[in-house]
């Protein structure tokens, strides 16, 4: 282990950011897939991702624990806007979890369905990765150390990243079936909405995953202090 537990942080998160920026959604994942198959390489790639994700989080911990470097303050208000927030990012990781989508691992097949870009995919066909973009950028704004920067940057990046990858690499499968799917749907938040291309439908989104997310969050808001030995509950 590196002595430095910032420098350890910085090659943590370099190593989980690198594993995705050059292997995930490039043709070089497409090389692999070739030579080992899909499944093969879908445990291959979870298993290097588990192992990064663990680093990352032993280092931000270490790290913590022994360099802590304030950066900034954060107001007692913008406590409760960054939890407003991570709220709306608990719903989005929830419903988008829990919708079936084009983009999802080993789902490309479902842009062959005329009903796929419905519920929260009329909003953004990336609501799981906006949700750990907001969850990941309330942390850095309401934390404000540079533990907390480097770890949950790491995330915000991922999410920023994460959609044109899985965009490109839907593209090369799937060709002009994906662009059917793509020109009804949209990665920003209401991009398709605000061009024509789709309407809103909350009835589709339902009630159920949504409230699902909020029992998320407030579980979450809760254990916090448990799980991560830092009260979540913010100062009044």
């Amino acid at each position: 282990m590196i002595a430095d537990p910032t420098y350890n942080l910085i090659l943590a998160a370099a190593c989980f950011l690198g594993i995705h920026i050059f292997i995930s959604g490039t043709r070089l994942r497409d090389v692999f897939v070739n030579a080992i198959g899909e499944k093969a390489f879908a445990g291959v790639f979870s298993l290097l991702s588990l192992a990064a994700i663990v680093w990352l989080a032993m280092a931000y911990n270490r790290a913590s624990d022994e360099t802590f470097t304030l950066l900034w303050t954060a107001e007692p208000w913008w406590q409760h806007v960054a939890m407003t927030v991570i709220l709306l990012a608990s719903i989005l990781v929830v419903v988008g979890i829990t919708t079936k989508s084009p983009t999802a691992a080993g789902a490309g097949e479902l842009v062959d369905d005329p009903n796929a870009a419905q519920g929260i995919l009329r909003i953004t066909r990336h609501p799981f990765l906006w949700g750990v973009q907001l969850w990941a950028l309330a942390h850095i704004a309401m934390n404000g150390d540079l533990s907390s920067l480097i770890f949950f940057g790491t995330f915000a990046v991922l999410a920023l990243i994460g959609p044109p990858s899985i965009d490109a690499k839907r593209k090369r499968a799937l060709g002009e079936r994906w662009e059917t799917f793509a020109a009804r749907t949209s990665n920003v938040p209401f991009g398709a909405i605000l061009t024509g291309r789709n309407t809103v439908n909350l009835r589709e989104i339902g009630i159920v995953w949504p409230l699902a997310g909020v029992v998320l969050y407030f579980g979450l808001l809760y254990a916090h202090e448990w799980l991560f030995s830092v009260s979540a509950l913010p100062v009044r």
